[in-house]
């Protein structure tokens, strides 16, 4: 079994979407290990994102990850990390396929309803990184 994050960000939980998002999950084959509604601090966020931390929009992704409370979750299941970006769709609403949570949830592309890692290696980084606020 594989293990990978998911952020539902604050667009999301602000429009009431978490338990839609999370029954959609757990339709999907995925388990729900560890969850926690939080405000994400600045320091978590840049570290988290620091790849990113050279692009135009870095500022502005932490702006947005810290601006209020997103749900931070550990999934677990077979190809989580695959499985759950394939239900996540497009990073791009407008490109997401019908069914998606990106279509169903999503505002726009910088605020795009859900986060998941993209490989079992940034799935073990973005866990690590988030455990202070999991435990």
């Amino acid at each position: 079994m594989e293990q990978t994050l998911s952020i539902i960000k604050p667009d999301a939980v602000k429009n009431g979407f978490v338990e839609d998002i999370n029954y959609l999950i757990s339709e999907n084959g995925l388990s729900i290990l560890k969850s926690k509604k939080v405000k994400i601090s600045r320091e978590i966020a840049e570290k988290f994102y620091s790849e990113h931390s050279e692009k135009p929009f870095f500022s502005e992704l932490v702006e947005f990850m810290t601006s209020s409370d997103s749900v931070v979750q550990v999934l677990e299941g077979k190809n989580a990390v695959n499985n759950y970006r394939k239900l996540m769709g497009a990073t791009n609403p407008n490109d997401a396929d019908e069914g998606t949570l990106r279509a169903k949830f999503a505002e726009s592309l910088s605020k795009n309803a859900v986060h998941g890692s993209d490989s079992l290696e940034s799935a073990q980084r973005e866990i690590d990184i988030m455990s202070e606020i999991l435990d």
